[in-house]
């Protein structure tokens, strides 16, 4: 009877931390297969480093996930807004800057880059919360025009040559610590705190929970999904800039994939595909899940290919497993 009543409660503990569960096995797994040598400070400061900038795209697509909706044009939109921010960071006498000759203040191209960020976020929530097209469609079709205005505004070129102030943001440390984990934690923290301190917060888990009633409850549903896409928009300006500057540069090929790093690392983080369920925590560590993974195959010598392979499979068993857990509670 013990040991029955034991084997229950170990289940409710993993089910009701599973993604916890998983990072925490991963690391114990990877600590093994490597004695101990993929997880020394060096190398767990690159992978910190290395998803860092992941981070705030998902982020931005965990809280559209949570109010039921979903964002393709992730990738190509940090893109843009990388390219955006790169070109006002360019040096002067670069011959083939696109503002040859003209030097701008350190705040001109984060503020840029930030302002077209949150300009598609603003477009995207507009098709979907008033021209009432499906997030999916929205989405796609915005990403198509993301990568088109930056071939159109790169003219396909590389935006290089980037002054060091500008490389400094990304690159530098405080101490030990990289910059680009600093930027994270306050991300982090404003974010936890928007959702589960604000009224408009808890307005996104109950339209993901059930739009008919956040209406009839007084909730402005269309106002709010808008404003969802427009912040996660804002976030993705900071992922493209950071980006570049820690690039050093941007092209087309920046943030290639960074939506299915962004939306796989939610899925596995606990945000759940059905709407109303997800917490910033699980978002962090789906993130920092994802990159281990990667990480872990990369030091063992696996393959680049199988890791797409792996990540497609991983949103596959992650999103199974979260319909049977959501139709269990239904």
């Amino acid at each position: 009877m013990e040991t029955k009543k034991l084997l229950g409660s170990t289940k409710k503990v993993v089910s009701q931390y599973t993604t916890w569960v998983t990072f925490v096995g991963l690391l114990l797994l990877l600590s093994i297969l490597t004695q101990g040598n993929a997880l020394k400070w060096n190398s767990v400061r690159n992978l910190l480093i290395a998803e860092s900038v992941r981070s705030f795209a998902a982020l931005g697509v965990g809280m559209i996930i949570i109010t039921k909706g979903i964002d393709l044009s992730i990738g190509y939109v940090v893109c843009l807004t990388a390219s955006v921010a790169a070109s006002f960071a360019q040096n002067p006498d670069y011959a083939s800057a696109i503002y040859a000759g003209h030097t701008f203040p350190l705040f001109v191209p984060i503020l840029v880059a930030i302002a077209a960020g949150g300009a598609f976020g603003l477009f995207n929530g507009w098709l979907v919360a008033y021209g009432k097209l499906p997030p999916f469609i929205a989405t796609l079709g915005s990403m198509s025009i993301a990568k088109g205005l930056q071939l159109i505004y790169t003219r396909a070129a590389v935006v290089g040559s980037l002054n060091q102030n500008f490389k400094d943001i990304s690159q530098g440390n405080v101490g030990p610590i990289p910059n680009l984990i600093i930027y994270v934690a306050i991300a982090v923290v404003i974010v936890w705190v928007f959702l589960k301190h604000t009224r408009q917060g808890t307005n996104f888990y109950a339209i993901g929970g059930n739009p008919q009633a956040a209406r009839v409850s007084g909730i402005n549903v269309e106002r709010d999904l808008m404003m969802v896409y427009f912040y996660a928009g804002l976030l993705y300006g900071i992922a493209g800039t950071l980006l570049a500057s820690r690039l050093g540069l941007a092209n087309s090929l920046t943030a290639n994939g960074m939506e299915l790093d962004a939306i796989a690392a939610v899925t596995v983080g606990g945000v759940s595909q059905s709407g109303g369920v997800g917490n910033v925590s699980g978002m962090i560590v789906g993130v920092f899940t994802m990159g281990l993974i990667n990480y872990g195959m990369s030091f063992l010598g696996v393959d680049s290919y199988y890791q797409q392979l792996v990540k497609g499979l991983i949103i596959i068993v992650a999103v199974y497993f979260d319909m049977k857990k959501y139709a269990r509670r239904s």
